[in-house]
């Protein structure tokens, strides 16, 4: 901690909190898998582009069915260019080149010079290939469904729907390795529900689930689409707010820590929000520290009385990063 220059921060100002909004595209993190940049490559290329390449590629499959004749079995070749396009685009286009391709392959079929016996066999060779097709476009596209929904499912809290403290752990390395490279500040947050404990001894888990639900919410619609809000467990809360300087953290926080207590007070619950606000302008080594310097800010402002916000700038003064 030695490392950073620590600044106090005076009162905070109450303006331009709308003109922040959507400032940093998030990213999913980084793969592990072999083919992960492959795989993620192929999704950023423009759809048109990606149509016309699985396009060309049933044409020459085509061709060579019709040089090779029935003897060579291209089956695969023809399920690439239709496994292509329903991965990276959707269901309805895969079935779309399915037709495309069983025609292709009755046309080479017709074409070839072949005698078939019976006469109507390349017709029901088509609707075979045709229904096989079909089938491998819906499992590929019902594969792909589950796969998101699993892949959102581990990162998301079950209770509250917001990130989980693992989702957001790896959204902060990014940050931070994106804060090292473009010399951008950024701020992390912490936030405890202070006497949570008498809400649940006094009106029961299922109503402290539901002040968690609500106050997960709350933040959530009151913060930047940029923002992430991520429960790390029990009743503890962080946000990271990427290329954010100190000046428009405090609007944010502010603003999400005034909202909360005028919703906890209408329900009547004795709840408040100790809140520490960490804006980084040179990069801590690790997430585990960047993190640790936030929770204790926020254990201050507990120690301190609770309800209240606990700020601190560490590293070089940088300017407020807006966005229009």
């Amino acid at each position: 901690m030695d490392q950073f220059l620590k600044t106090k921060i005076e009162t905070p100002p109450e303006k331009g909190l709308e003109q922040m909004k959507g400032a940093v595209n998030k990213q999913d993190p980084p793969t592990d898998s072999f083919f992960g940049p492959v795989m993620e490559y192929l999704s950023k290329l423009p759809q048109l582009l990606l149509l016309s390449v699985a396009s060309v590629m049933v044409i020459l499959v085509g061709i060579l069915s019709h040089k090779t004749g029935p003897q060579l079995s291209l089956t695969i070749l023809y399920m690439i260019p239709i496994a292509l396009v329903t991965w990276f685009t959707r269901r309805s286009i895969g079935f779309v080149f399915s037709i495309l391709s069983a025609l292709t392959w009755l046309a080479a079929d017709l074409t070839t010079g072949a005698t078939y016996f019976p006469s109507d066999m390349p017709y029901w060779n088509g609707i075979i290939r045709l229904s096989s097709l079909f089938i491998l476009t819906f499992i590929l596209s019902t594969l792909k469904s589950t796969l998101k929904q699993e892949k959102e499912h581990s990162r998301t809290d079950f209770l509250t729907g917001t990130r989980n403290r693992r989702y957001f752990m790896e959204l902060l390395r990014m940050e931070i390795n994106r804060a090292r490279r473009y010399d951008h500040p950024f701020t992390v947050v912490c936030i405890d529900l202070d006497n949570f404990k008498t809400v649940n001894d006094c009106f029961g888990h299922s109503t402290g689930d539901i002040l968690l639900r609500l106050v997960a919410s709350t933040i959530q619609k009151n913060i930047r689409v940029t923002d992430t809000v991520a429960r790390l467990g029990g009743d503890e809360f962080a946000i990271l707010l990427p290329e954010t300087g100190q000046n428009v953290a405090e609007v944010i926080i502010q603003k999400v820590q005034r909202i909360n207590l005028d919703i906890l007070r209408r329900h009547g619950w004795p709840v408040t929000l100790s809140i520490g606000v960490a804006t980084f302008t040179s990069v801590p080594a690790t997430v585990d520290e960047t993190l640790r310097v936030s929770d204790q800010l926020m254990y201050t402002a507990k120690n301190n009385g609770k309800n209240s916000i606990q700020y601190e700038v560490f590293g070089k003064e940088w300017p407020a990063v807006t966005s229009a």
